[in-house]
């Protein structure tokens, strides 16, 4: 079960997951200069500034808590993940954040209650959300899910919530990583011992906005945009102390 925050709400940029056609076009021709000087991947912070530039926000690259980006009230926690088939992806697991319930709860050994390990792991990051909800009136997850080799993509975005530790069962995996399971038995979390990273497992909405570019740049060469630039090897000086 989830919480949502309760600040009244303004007008955010679009309504939650209706992405405008002119925003998904402007990541689009983001994503195509990106490749069109060379670069091979998106990473998170990448999107996060591909994605602030598309709706007019503003790109933190160091959030204070878990927000990256920022627009008229609404913040976003922006998250990229890699798939073989972003258009038939139906989970993803989205890292969100090192949980450590031994810096934040003082909780030294997190085998030895591991129930008690899960709780403080969900607290830690309904903190986080509460701490967004003080300066923001909305809050949101966006998922960008994709393929740079067939330059097929898929984006869905839900608010993000805090969530009822009680609702969740922990136990230990194969790995010896503490997995977190609601009431139906569906696997929603992942947090490993070793480096506290939490992972949320989110399923992909069927109303996820999917789209592909269809024509691959040419990557310009390094000499062409030295010479765009007008390079010359005098701006290379000494410096002598």
């Amino acid at each position: 079960m989830r919480i949502r925050g309760n600040a009244p709400q303004r007008s955010a940029p679009y309504p939650l997951g209706e992405f405008p056609r002119d925003v998904v076009v402007a990541i689009g021709k983001h994503i195509v200069h990106r490749l069109a000087v060379g670069q091979i991947d998106i990473t998170g912070d990448d999107f996060g500034e591909i994605f602030a530039r598309a709706i007019g926000g503003l790109h933190r690259n160091s959030p204070l808590g878990i927000a990256d980006v920022e627009c008229d009230g609404c913040a976003w926690s922006v998250k990229t993940v890699k798939a073989t088939r972003p258009f038939t992806q139906r989970r993803v697991r989205v890292i969100s954040g090192r949980n450590s319930p031994n810096y934040s709860h003082d909780i030294q050994n997190p085998h030895e209650d591991i129930e008690a390990t899960g709780r403080a792991i969900l607290e830690i990051w309904n903190g986080r959300v509460g701490e967004t909800f003080k300066s923001h009136d909305d809050l949101r997850v966006l998922v960008f899910i994709r393929n740079l080799s067939t330059l097929q993509f898929t984006i869905f975005e839900h608010e993000a919530t805090r969530f009822i530790p009680t609702e969740y069962t922990w136990l230990k995996n194969r790995q010896d990583n503490f997995e977190g399971t609601d009431m139906l038995g569906n696997h929603c979390f992942t947090w490993q011992p070793h480096g506290s990273q939490f992972t949320v497992l989110h399923a992909v909405p069927k109303s996820a906005y999917r789209f592909k570019i269809t024509h691959r740049p040419m990557a310009l060469k390094e000499d062409d945009i030295l010479d765009f630039v007008n390079y010359d090897d005098s701006w290379i000086e000494q410096v002598k102390l």
